[in-house]
């Protein structure tokens, strides 16, 4: 599952999941960590890390403005 992030701003992806949102920060994580998965005294962290950015990541798709989009909502 060696995906590599995949813009999700609509228009390009009209209809953004939680798992599209999780799947992108999970490659982030990923590849700035060099794990592909973490040891377990890595675990938590790394999951820690996962959910930020994966907040981040849902925070920066709702407040953007996209001019001719109708798919802005809060």
């Amino acid at each position: 599952m060696a995906r590599s992030i995949k813009t999700l701003r609509p228009p390009i992806t009209p209809e953004v999941t939680d798992e599209d949102i999780r799947a992108a920060a999970l490659q982030y994580v990923r590849k700035v960590s060099g794990f592909r998965a973490p040891a377990a005294h890595n675990r938590e962290v790394f999951d820690h890390a996962v959910e930020a950015v994966a907040a981040a990541t849902r925070e920066l798709l709702d407040g953007l403005h996209v001019r001719g989009s109708t798919t802005h909502h809060h």
